[in-house]
């Protein structure tokens, strides 16, 4: 029994000796795996790490220009949505709606005329200004694959926010010749599509091509004369020839609608661009059309100018100077280095100035005429306007002595450093002269060739030259821009002029360079032809500004308008570093008007046979409610496009009728006095 009792125990003992290895194994073998599952665990950590880091590497690769691009892209998206779900709607809903809350709406200028018995009789051409012109891609580089005739311009401007580097590309000019670079064709889109609207939604010729439709026009005897409203104007012709095609249509509605003169309506920019177009067809060729001195006499019954520069526009200065505006010196103001500031690395301006700077155009709106138009140190033709005197004269109440009292502004000074500058008498202003600075490199702003401009060859010394002079008139404006941008000036300068002329007989004002100048050119000989000058008024417009140095450094353009200039008070014409006149948002009245009011009117140098010229404003009324978009009584500068007031008188003057038939000349502004003011020779 003994000895069975030790057999059961040294198995006992065994099994737990076993045991134990068995847990001794196991726990080595656990700490095996557990050494294997760190090494894992760290493997994975490590690849975690490293796709950490290439996500972080994209997104400072994405963070560039494309992000802007993209947020963009976001705010049209939903614009388009909103289109797509209001096209959706039954086409009387909004009519319904509107009636409803408002009343019944009144008839459109076309439907009412109608009534009245007025048919289609001189054709009608159309001449759009810059920017709201359609624009196709027919060559590009390899970034542009796939878009063959797709618009680059106007539409829905996809492309800005799909690829906007290979967009800015296509859209820039060549920096030395005005024209296409190497390997691109961008070409201007044809047919009443090219300028009817310039975004879904946005109206420019639509509104009045219905009109006209109403009282019979058709394509057959309309005609938009689409151009590439980025390059100089002779130079449409030389590559595109468009002023021949312009010519040669003009030519064949008269010849089939019955002899007929064709009626002319330019907008913005295609004021100047027809004007040059007037003295190109009497030019005999190979610089002109040959058309002879009595073209226009033959073919041109009126030309229904609508929101004209003749004389320039300010806002041109601010945009090639700085790139900017009163809205974008808003905006950065809003949102402190939102356009310019690396920490997006956006650089959006910059590209901006880049890219329009090559663009020949914008120099055909720097003011022409100098101090003896604009007004200079001491003096300005609007000096003493006032907004709120300008809503009472126009309510016509009678003004007590107490609210005649005017602020002292003189408009003259186009661009002052500082608003003590501006508004200081100008003999306590020391100006030092910035035309013998000593120019060079800016070493900080090597790394930006990418995206900068002609400010990078002027190096520290030559902007705080531009800054120490101070205060710049219409005259010195030209040698500014001549100074910060040397190139785009040279370009300009063989294209377009902008002084008065003392003898217009002289032979050099033959040259193209003064044709779309109208202080150095003469008016055709057409006298039965009439020039009508329309466009709005009522509305703060860009007169003068007041900038600052950058306080940033490197990438950023070294000047800004400075946005903390306010005037004393709400009534006060300087807001956001900007001195506003009277006009339409974008032409002040005195580039609108002048020529009309005294420039040509009556038999003058500039206007030798007489061709009787009619001014015609339109007192701006904001929309009654949101129902009724853009307004049918705006003087804004593209909103007038569909001003019921204005689109009755050009349908009047296209079925038959003379200035005279619309009451002569309809006027709500100061232009006869600020005109008076100005001591021009005639």
């Amino acid at each position: 029994m003994s000895s069975v009792r030790r057999r059961r125990g040294s198995e006992a003992q065994s099994k737990e000796i076993q045991a134990e290895e068995n847990n001794k194994e196991e726990e080595e073998e656990e700490k095996e795996h557990g050494e294997d599952d760190n090494d894992k665990n760290k493997k994975k950590k490590k690849m975690k790490d490293e796709k950490s880091k290439e996500k972080q590497e994209k997104k400072r690769k994405w963070s560039c220009i494309d992000s802007c691009c993209w947020f963009v892209g976001c705010i049209c998206t939903v614009w388009w949505l909103m289109l797509f779900l209001y096209k959706l709607m039954p086409a009387s809903l909004p009519q319904y709606v509107t009636e409803a809350i408002t009343g019944p709406l009144p008839d459109p200028p076309g439907v009412k005329l109608k009534k009245e018995g007025l048919t289609a009789k001189h054709p009608v051409v159309f001449v759009p200004g810059i920017v709201t012109g359609g624009l196709e891609l027919w060559e590009g580089h390899q970034c542009a694959e796939g878009l063959f005739r797709k618009r680059l311009w106007g539409g829905t401007f996809g492309e800005v926010y799909k690829r906007p580097s290979c967009w800015a590309e296509h859209m820039s000019l060549d920096n030395e010749t005005g024209l296409d670079p190497p390997g691109i064709r961008v070409r201007p889109v044809s047919g009443l599509v090219a300028a009817d609207y310039f975004a879904p939604g946005y109206f420019v010729w639509a509104v009045l091509i219905a009109n006209l439709a109403h009282i019979g026009y058709e394509e057959k005897s309309m005609y938009m004369a689409a151009y590439d409203w980025r390059i100089s104007f002779q130079n449409t012709e030389v590559r595109d020839r468009a002023l021949s095609r312009i010519k040669s249509n003009i030519e064949l509605m008269v010849a089939t609608n019955g002899g007929n003169k064709a009626v002319i309506l330019p907008h913005s920019m295609g004021v100047l661009y027809f004007l040059h177009f007037m003295k190109w067809v009497e030019a005999p060729a190979p610089l002109g059309g040959g058309g002879g001195s009595d073209w226009c006499s033959k073919y041109i019954k009126a030309v229904v100018n609508i929101g004209g520069p003749f004389l320039g526009v300010p806002k041109a200065i601010a945009g090639l100077f700085s790139a900017e505006a009163r809205d974008i010196a808003v905006a950065r103001a809003l949102a402190p280095g939102f356009l310019d500031n690396d920490l997006f690395r956006l650089q959006t301006l910059q590209h901006v100035m880049r890219m329009t700077r090559t663009w020949d155009s914008t120099m055909s709106m720097i003011p022409r005429g100098g101090e003896t138009i604009w007004g200079g140190l001491d003096w300005s033709p609007e000096e003493g306007y006032t907004p709120s005197e300008r809503k009472q004269n126009s309510n016509n109440t009678q003004l007590t002595g107490q609210e005649t009292n005017k602020t002292n502004v003189n408009y003259g000074r186009m661009i002052s450093f500082g608003r003590d500058v501006a508004e200081a008498p100008s003999t306590e202003i020391e100006m030092t002269d910035f035309r013998g600075a000593i120019k060079g490199h800016s070493v900080a702003n090597t790394s930006c060739r990418d995206v900068w401009t002609e400010y990078h060859d002027m190096g520290v010394e030559g902007v705080r030259a531009v800054a120490e002079h101070k205060v710049y008139t219409a005259s010195s404006i030209i040698d500014l821009l001549q100074f910060v941008a040397p190139k785009m000036m040279a370009r300009g300068s063989a294209h377009f002029s902008y002084g008065i002329a003392d003898n217009l007989d002289d032979p050099k004002y033959q040259h193209y360079k003064y044709w779309s100048n109208p202080l150095e050119t003469k008016l055709p000989n057409a006298p039965d032809m009439e020039i009508f000058s329309m466009y709005g008024v009522g509305l703060p417009t860009e007169r003068a500004y007041i900038y600052k140095l950058s306080p940033y450094a490197e990438c950023y353009i070294p000047f800004e308008i400075d946005t903390t200039a306010e005037g004393p008070d709400e009534d006060s014409c300087l807001k956001g570093g900007v001195y506003t006149v009277d006009g339409d948002e974008t032409v002040p009245v005195l580039s609108t008007g002048f020529m009309c009011a005294k420039g040509w009117r009556g038999k003058t140098r500039f206007n030798p046979f007489g061709i009787k010229t009619y001014i015609r404003e339109y007192e701006h009324s904001p929309p009654a409610n949101f129902l009724e978009g853009r307004g049918t009584q705006s003087g804004a500068h593209v909103d007038i496009m569909g001003n019921f007031a204005l689109i009755e008188d050009v349908i009047r003057v296209a079925a038959g009728a003379k200035g005279e038939d619309l009451r002569g000349d309809q006027v709500y502004s100061d232009i006869f006095k600020w005109s008076e003011k100005i001591k021009l020779r005639l």
